[in-house]
């Protein structure tokens, strides 16, 4: 991670073992800023995310004791949880769009939602709320409170139909057609490094072909649901 200092008071820990022991470090960094967390583990906070996009997810993931990496699982394997941090401001309100994993824009994944990799990561997802009113620097925005959340029947219903519909426009080689305004609670957005980052995909005439790199977002205003129901938020 850039800006890693040379030590910090705590060793990262383990993955944890078990729900009650993911639950008391939730506890532990609740209320603490993001400088004090990282401090801890012997990280400096850049001044921006502008080229640092993921780093309170990296800290968060440290703190925790997130193993997966980039592996193709959820976060904490052993548990089936995956880790969201969710930017938001006074009163819940959320701010992003929540990255679930990269878009296979080849067309070969299947399109039933329940075996899918997005499914996989949505299964069971731990959201860490991190308060963002705009004008607070990086370092000294506090984590809130996590809570587990697993898709109701009727979530479940419109990220399945979210899918299935985007993913054969996809099978359908038009993949560079899809907008950040299809889909009601999942979507598709470019996710590239640069404007060089490729990634193999599929024509509308069948063709393997380059293409920009897409990922599945949760969209804002689905996880400000969550978030106001979570916390009988009106």
């Amino acid at each position: 991670m850039k800006g890693m200092a040379q030590t910090g008071p705590l060793r990262p820990p383990g993955p944890p073992t078990s729900l009650v022991e993911l639950d008391a470090r939730c506890v532990a960094i609740a209320g603490r800023t993001v400088g004090e967390v990282a401090h801890l583990y012997g990280y400096r906070v850049p001044r921006t995310l502008q080229t640092n996009k993921g780093f309170i997810g990296q800290i968060a993931e440290i703190a925790l004791g997130a193993s997966a990496g980039s592996d193709p699982e959820p976060d904490f394997p052993s548990l089936g949880i995956e880790l969201k941090t969710l930017p938001v401001r006074e009163g819940g309100r959320t701010l992003e769009a929540t990255y679930i994993c990269t878009a296979r824009l080849t067309g070969t994944e299947s399109l039933d939602f329940a075996e899918s990799y997005v499914m996989k990561k949505l299964a069971r997802v731990l959201f860490l709320p991190v308060m963002d009113d705009g004008e607070t620097p990086l370092t000294e925005r506090r984590f809130g409170m996590s809570f587990l959340w697993s898709p109701d029947p009727e979530e479940l219903g419109v990220l399945r139909e979210d899918f299935v519909r985007l993913q054969a426009r996809v099978r359908m080689g038009e993949s560079d057609d899809i907008t950040t305004k299809d889909g009601v609670a999942l979507h598709l957005r470019p996710k590239a490094m640069n404007r060089h980052d490729l990634t193999t995909g599929v024509s509308d005439e069948g063709w393997v072909v380059a293409l920009r790199p897409k990922a599945w977002y949760l969209r804002r205003e689905f996880t400000a649901r969550i978030v106001a129901r979570h916390f009988g938020l009106s």
